[in-house]
């Protein structure tokens, strides 16, 4: 039993507890402004981390190689959010309002960093490549993935205000931009410390799940989703899965891209991030939203790791 959970990714045993604790001890009331700040200022860590993990050098490197990152941008807001936006069309109504306007928010969310590398790396494929261009695309998602999400669903969930403008960029920008400016002081004790920046990094986003699990749960989400609703919502991430994997191969294909890029590209193109969006929820629309919007993007996190793990042995053997 012991063995069988070792082999479980760490962050989805995180989510996991995250969502038994929200289901069984959620913080509520009095309780959950308190529960917000400390999950504001997690996440506000969690991005001056970010800020310093990501030199300078690496980012101008990502930005110059425009024959990549251009097509993968475009696929990752632009394909990815009218597919979710497509779903949302087909299965919306017949599911809770708010789950299934989660759709399109988890077609508008930016690549995973920690997990595309990862099954880039099991692939043989080009891990730098992955590396930067998933961070460029979480930096460029503060700025693109609420508005184009406000856009497809006709601004029923968030008006972007001056107000949410100003949470991004107190709670997202403003950390990240310390950071870039403290690499030359704390760089070197960051790439000291793996360990402690790694758990930071689950630590801050199992926060952010917790807190806006718990307002979900406070609306009554587990009786808002019978069995009907659960399985046409997991029909519809099938669906999203097999398009985004699928999609981003054949694109990288028409590029005529080099194996090892097109392995990154697939998985940076297909992988979405629980990241940026957990976070990103609980500071926009506040934990009593947040927790429904969020179902579908974890539901798709846990399945894209499913079917990554097997397609990234079976490609290195092929290049084997």
């Amino acid at each position: 039993m012991i063995g069988w959970l070792s082999r479980i990714d760490m962050m989805v045993r995180l989510l996991v507890l995250a969502i038994l604790l929200a289901t069984f001890a959620p913080v509520t009331g009095s309780g959950q402004l308190a529960a917000q700040y400390v999950s504001n200022a997690a996440i506000f860590l969690l991005f001056f981390l970010n800020g310093i993990r990501l030199s300078r050098k690496d980012v101008r490197a990502g930005i110059g190689n425009l024959r990549f990152l251009a097509p993968l941008t475009f696929w990752c807001f632009g394909a990815m959010a009218a597919a979710g936006y497509g779903m949302f069309l087909i299965a919306g109504n017949v599911m809770p309002a708010l789950v299934a306007l989660g759709l399109i928010y988890l077609g508008a969310m930016p690549s995973t960093v920690q997990s595309a590398a990862a099954y880039t790396s099991v692939a043989e494929g080009n891990v730098a490549a992955s590396v930067v261009s998933a961070a460029l695309l979480n930096i460029l998602g503060v700025f693109v993935s609420i508005p184009i999400f406000a856009w497809l669903s006709g601004g029923e969930a968030v008006e972007l205000g001056s107000g949410g403008l100003f949470k991004i960029f107190m709670i997202l920008l403003l950390p990240f931009a310390l950071g870039q400016l403290s690499q030359n002081r704390l760089g070197n004790w960051l790439k000291a410390n793996p360990l402690i920046v790694s758990w930071m990094d689950r630590l801050a986003i199992a926060i952010a799940v917790y807190v806006a699990f718990s307002g979900a749960v406070e609306q009554d989400l587990w009786n808002m989703l019978d069995l009907a609703a659960w399985g046409y919502l997991i029909a519809a991430i099938a669906g999203l899965l097999l398009f985004a994997f699928a999609g981003a191969w054949a694109l990288s294909g028409l590029l005529v891209l080099r194996m090892g890029d097109r392995i990154s590209f697939m998985f940076a193109g297909a992988h979405k991030s629980v990241a940026m969006g957990a976070p990103l929820a609980v500071v926009i629309f506040g934990a009593e939203k947040a927790g429904l919007i969020l179902v579908p993007l974890l539901v798709y996190h846990l399945l894209q790791l499913v079917v990554s793990a097997p397609l990234a042995t079976r490609l290195a053997q092929r290049q084997d």
